[in-house]
């Protein structure tokens, strides 16, 4: 009996100390690099395989010099590398000991590899949403080492210009997010999305028609990049440099290196670009059939510079705080010159002068964003979202205009203005959003936003050789505006059919002040922002949504703003400090198809708009004088329809479409605005895929006319071209592009009244564009715009 107890004590102290040995964590490390020229091949995929059932447990990929390391319990295993564009392979033979030094591991290119990933691989599909469209990422972008602009390029909806452009259904000016929420690294402005590879993302967020979750004032849109979470690795960064005529010069850089626990991201910039506008205007009474007549070159002159720096520090799985901050500074240069001509009844020059402009401006910005995100361990899409945003922005600008007789001897006194202007934004927001199972999911939230400018405005006139203040122009606006938001969103969404409600809560406390007049206007209205969406799937592929969202458009600050420009004297802008907030009602019906080389959306819209904001003209002593006037409601019905469509692999061909017909209401002064029109534009792009990895990209646009309250705008038509050449796998792009091709992008106005009429012109004309940008980490090369 001893001896059998004996027996079986060594066993289990044998089968323990196997069991011991197997649970040793070993370390795999080693180096990958090409079998032909002995390059490291940086975030190649290396996988730890356990041989008894065939299982992946664990992996990684090398760092940018190939290196990496791995570590597993498994006992018998063997490791499988894998690389885009290489033959895979298999290590089978090594010591199992606590530290495995693989040494330099060579993989041999495959020219095949990269057309079976495509054909074999998880390809990007197209999920359907109740308030948005998911498009999700897969292998067949994944793994290609393209850049977040390629992946946007991607999204049925979505274009992306060889400019670097984003447009979400042919309307620009997109909101941007980064899992949701704003980030620099969104910032279309500069080239800090460029830092964004393929690889690191999980998904696109489409959404068009914003629920009451986001804030009431108008959007076109947003689109919220969603970030792989495992995708903490990696040094990426880009460096360009652009120039162009007339004047577009700028130089940037992007860094962004990502850790186990922390995101650093930076941008740098600066440049110099110009912006020549040819004006012209006539200006007649038709009382005594006298004109002023206007014409000449305006110039906006530029040199600029910033800097972006910030950081994601990831605390834990579930914990992340972000930190980032933006500084610029402009220095602006406006010399500009205008003639000016009078004619009598018998269209015969009186006399004329040249009006001369010299302007500068110092303009000071910066910006600074504090995010706190925590994620819940029962579901990662149950979350609570912490941010506030501060920025500052400042104008110290001053003008001297210059007026020479050349007919005659009636020219109006010189002038200066001078210019002090500060605006102090801050945003505080809380957002919570928790799914309580897969079809219900409750989101609530709050939002205080504070603006507060100040704006000193003086004009003088040169009198007897004596600068004279024109009391009449000069005085001092404060605008101090408060908007407090509340927010509560519940949704279902069942395998085919969802439904979503929400409504949101914004007071609106706006003051604004004349301090030299003691003019004040004190605004106070608190308004409910209902949202309803229901979403039914036909198929995988096809979708019906209907939605309904309230809106406001608050006055901007330079529509309430009572002195504004005097560049030309004889057309004078006014903002309008009694200015009200226009409401709208947004009802859409979209059918959305996605097929397997196309995509289309068709949607039907109707918009009914309350205290609709329009230009009014008024004349006093052949002066126009325009100023922002709320004139009754406008009911807009129209259908909208844009697609995608690649007949083959090196063609994208994409197109959008929108027509409306509206009818007008209202009075202003005992006058009647009733009026009906309609209003259509059109936008076609094309990319081609061309030989030596080059991309042409053509784009027309059409925009037609349509009438006014007083008048009416004339249609125009345009064409960009853009090309882009990529060398050393996408490392380096050259592109090249004409803006405006026919110089045909010309703005025409007409006011037509019983006593007066106004015609104006102006047009920017062709500009040329050349760049050239250098990446190095995971993805491709993106350029830097250029922008400001």
């Amino acid at each position: 009996m001893k001896s059998l107890l004996k027996i079986a004590l060594s066993g289990i102290l044998l089968c323990s100390g196997h069991f011991l040995m197997a649970q040793e964590r070993k370390t795999v490390t080693g180096t990958i690099v090409d079998a032909a020229n002995r390059d490291v091949l940086p975030y190649a995929t290396v996988v730890i395989t356990e041989v008894s059932s065939g299982t992946r447990v664990t992996g990684t990929t090398t760092d940018e010099n190939g290196d990496f390391e791995v570590s597993t319990t498994a006992a018998d295993f063997l490791v499988e590398i894998s690389f885009m564009g290489y033959q895979n392979k298999t290590v089978r033979d090594f010591d199992t000991r606590q530290t495995i030094d693989l040494g330099e591991i060579t993989l041999s290119p495959d020219a095949e590899a990269l057309d079976e990933v495509v054909i074999e691989g998880e390809r990007s599909t197209v999920e359907f949403k109740l308030d948005k469209r998911v498009f999700n990422v897969g292998s067949d972008i994944s793994s290609t080492g393209a850049g977040a602009m390629d992946v946007l390029n991607n999204v049925p909806s979505v274009n992306v210009s060889i400019e670097g452009e984003i447009s979400l259904r042919g309307n620009t000016g997109v909101q941007i997010l980064i899992n949701g929420k704003p980030s620099v690294l969104a910032d279309e402005q500069s080239n800090a999305l460029g830092t964004i590879t393929a690889d690191m993302i999980e998904s696109i967020e489409v959404i068009t028609n914003p629920s009451a979750k986001y804030e009431a004032e108008g959007t076109s849109g947003i689109l919220n990049i969603i970030l792989k979470k495992e995708e903490k690795k990696g040094f990426n960064g880009s460096v360009s440099a652009n120039t162009g005529t007339p004047d577009n010069h700028s130089i940037g850089v992007s860094l962004n290196r990502r850790t186990d626990n922390f995101n650093f991201f930076t941008q740098f910039g600066a440049g110099y670009r110009s912006l020549p506008s040819d004006n012209e205007s006539i200006n007649s009474n038709l009382l005594d059939n006298t004109e002023v007549r206007s014409n000449g070159t305006e110039y906006r002159n530029e040199a600029f510079f910033n800097i972006t720096l910030g950081t994601d520090y990831y605390i834990n799985d579930y914990n992340t705080l972000t930190l980032s901050g933006n500084f610029a500074y402009e220095k602006e240069d406006q010399p500009s010159e205008t003639t000016l001509g009078f004619f009598n009844a018998e269209d015969v020059l009186t006399s004329e002068y040249l009006r001369d402009e010299n302007t500068t401006a110092n303009n000071p910005k910066y910006q600074y964003d504090l995010q706190y995100k925590k994620q819940f361990r029962n579901n990662e899409d149950h979350v609570l979202l912490f941010s506030t945003l501060g920025s500052f922005f400042g104008k110290d600008q001053s003008s001297e205009f210059t007026n020479t007789p050349t007919v005659g001897s009636g020219a109006d006194p010189d002038q200066r203005t001078a210019t002090d202007f500060y605006q102090h934004d801050f945003v505080f927001k809380l957002d919570y959003t928790n799914p309580f199972s897969e079809q219900f999911t409750l989101e609530t939230g709050a939002a205080y936003e504070i603006n507060n400018v100040g704006n000193e405005y003086a004009v003088f006139n040169l009198e007897n050789d004596e600068w004279i203040a024109d009391e009449s122009l000069t005085n001092n606006f404060e605008y101090k505006q408060k908007v407090l938001g509340f927010y509560g969103t519940g949704a279902y969404e069942g395998e085919k059919f969802g439904v979503k409600l929400g409504l949101r809560m914004e007071n609106t406390d706006l003051n604004t002040l004349l301090t030299g007049t003691n003019e004040e206007n004190e605004q106070n209205y608190t308004n409910f922002f209902p949202s309803a969406h229901t979403s039914y799937k036909l198929s995988d592929n096809h979708s019906l949504q209907l939605g309904y969202t309230r809106r406001i458009s608050r006055p901007r600050l330079w529509d309430l703003n009572p002195f504004f420009n005097i560049r030309n004297n004889y057309n004078v802008r006014r903002g309008n400090p009694d200015l009200q907030p226009e409401f709208a009602d947004s009802y859409e019906i979209t059918g959305i198809f996605i097929f397997e080389k196309a995509s289309l959306n068709s949607s039907v819209y109707h918009l009914y708009t309350t205290d609709v904001v329009e230009r009014v003209s008024t004349f006093e002593n052949n002066v126009n004088i325009t100023m922002p006037m709320n004139i009754g409601t406008n009911r807009k019905t129209g259908l909208e329809i844009n697609g995608k469509y690649t007949p083959v692999r090196i063609i994208t061909l994409s197109g959008d479409f929108n027509y409306g017909f509206f009818q007008r209401e209202g009075n202003y002064e005992e006058q009647n605005f009733d009026f009906s029109g309609d209003q259509w534009s059109l936008r076609l792009n094309s990319k081609i895929k061309l030989p030596a990895d080059f991309d042409l990209e053509l784009t027309g646009n059409y925009e037609s006319g349509y009438p006014t309250v007083q008048g009416e705008v004339s249609g125009f038509a345009f064409a960009d071209v853009g090309i882009r050449k990529r060398l050393w796998n996408g490392k380096t792009i050259v592109n090249m592009g004409v803006r405006d091709i026919f110089a045909s992008r010309i703005r025409e106005s007409y006011v037509y009244q019983e006593d007066f009429s106004v015609y104006d012109f102006s047009k920017r004309g062709r500009f040329f564009t050349l760049g050239i940008s250098y990446s190095f980490g995971k993805g491709e090369a993106m350029t830097y715009s250029g922008r400001r």
